[in-house]
């Protein structure tokens, strides 16, 4: 069984969004603390979001999935094509002071899909999908204090599956017939917008040919990662949220979560029950010292058959203060939004191989609340957490190697602060740079409160004086 434990470590964007070029360590430099907590701030449109949105994509690769055509659509209007780095961090729990440093990194353009040409008559030119190409997965390991030189294990530029040819015999071996079959592969992969590299068909033939194990050991590491370790809660998921979704992550390898309708409940597997089950008990732990006198239950509406024909139970979630029961569905967009990311936020206090990314983690949270629990997680836990947040009541309780900051240069987007003394108060420091502009890229586009007054009555004019 692979135990390790995987990182994000930093992450480069060119031409993605609002993003022409942006690179970010997610690594506290300043400190060594066991949880890594990046908060990421900036004025609105500014690509904090455009971070969540090339992580949430990066799940669905690690997973072999197809991604999603809005994608395509966050290319940059100005290129033809983004490219996205993403660097990992490996720790091998049976080998001790090992380390392997990995980077993957790959290109996305939107095209059409041949698929749809001359099918149907006028029209067919709308259909479109999203490419992934130039995959190069490389890494480097450090033992003892020494680390080799990067290598690269997978670089699909290469060859008519990909290069070098000598990481290609040690990962797959020399059998004609899987050379054929991973010529497909490919051809498949791109046809299905999946990346080839983290694709089942390449997984497989890995799984039953490396020939080395540290390897196949990066590749099992990053799958897992993908599908089990890594949780993001994008604009879509909170949207979600909003609408009265509540999303519960099983993490099994059948289910990887469900999604809870407030409204309308939910039919759940009758296998998962004892894991639903378990997940609201652990959140009642946590829950009422947030949120005092608070705490969620599941009412268990009745049996019936899931559309597989298998047995499902239908249940409800409901709040219970005051000793009175009501449906979560009629709690304050606040309450739902602590519950709906509690469960992860209790495994990134306790499990070094989580990591959770949140945009717009404050949105609903009262900003004292949100500012402790953060310190909380940011000293003692262990996970790894990154968000997004307009409040910055954070600033005053998180360390300065946790708090990176958008920028008004596109070509620059991502800095960390620099010249700030122990004793200053970040809040403060950031509120003057605003105004004076003293790091090399400036963290605002100035607005002049004259003009906006003028621009209100220059709009109002319509309702007449």
């Amino acid at each position: 069984m692979n135990l390790s434990v995987t990182r994000l470590d930093g992450i480069k964007i060119n031409n993605f969004k609002n993003v022409r070029d942006g690179e970010l360590t997610f690594c506290n430099s300043r400190k060594n603390y066991r949880a890594s907590i990046v908060g990421l701030y900036g004025q609105n449109g500014s690509g904090k979001t455009a971070l969540i949105d090339a992580l949430s994509m990066l799940k669905f690769i690690l997973r072999g999935a197809s991604v999603p055509l809005k994608y395509a659509d966050y290319i940059n209007v100005d290129s033809e094509f983004a490219r996205i780095k993403y660097s990992f961090k490996i720790t091998d729990p049976d080998e001790d002071e090992t380390e392997y440093s990995v980077e993957y990194e790959l290109s996305l353009r939107k095209e059409e899909d041949e698929s749809y040409r001359n099918i149907g008559g006028e029209g067919d030119e709308g259909h479109f999908r999203i490419a992934l190409f130039d995959e190069v997965l490389s890494c480097s390991c450090k033992t003892e204090g020494k680390k080799s030189v990067k290598q690269v294990l997978v670089d699909t530029r290469e060859g008519d599956v990909f290069g070098p040819k000598t990481k290609y015999d040690i990962l797959t071996g020399k059998n004609k017939r899987v050379f054929t079959d991973l010529i497909v592969a490919k051809k498949l992969s791109s046809a299905t917008s999946r990346s080839f590299v983290f694709s089942s068909e390449l997984v497989n033939v890995i799984r039953d040919n490396c020939k080395d194990e540290k390897y196949s050991f990066i590749f099992e590491s990053l799958v897992k990662y993908g599908n089990y370790e890594l949780f993001v809660i994008d604009s879509a998921t909170s949207g979600r949220i909003s609408l009265n979704a509540m999303p519960l992550i099983i993490g099994s390898p059948k289910h990887g979560g469900i999604v809870v309708s407030l409204n309308d409940g939910a039919l759940v597997p009758e296998d998962l029950m004892d894991s639903v089950r378990s997940i609201i008990e652990n959140m009642n732990i946590v829950l009422p010292e947030l949120i005092p006198g608070l705490s969620i239950a599941v009412k268990e509406m009745g049996t019936q058959l899931m559309r597989d024909g298998s047995p499902g139970v239908q249940i409800q979630l409901v709040s219970n203060k005051t000793s009175r029961e009501i449906p979560l569905q009629y709690e304050s967009e606040g309450i739902k939004k602590i519950i709906a990311i509690l469960q992860l936020l209790i495994a990134v206090y306790n499990k070094d191989s989580i990591t959770v990314a949140i945009d717009e983690l404050d949105a609903g949270v009262f900003e004292y609340l949100l500012g402790e629990i953060l310190r909380i997680i940011s000293e003692k836990g262990r996970g790894q957490l990154i968000f997004t947040s307009h409040n910055l009541r954070p600033l005053e309780t998180l360390d300065k190697g946790f708090v990176a900051f958008t920028t008004t240069n596109p070509d620059h987007r991502y800095i960390r602060l620099c010249n700030v003394k122990t004793n200053n108060n970040l809040r403060d420091f950031y509120y003057r740079d605003i105004i004076l502009g003293e790091q090399s890229e400036p963290v605002y586009e100035p607005t002049h409160n004259s003009e906006i007054a003028l621009a209100f009555r220059e709009a109002g004019e319509i309702y007449g004086s």
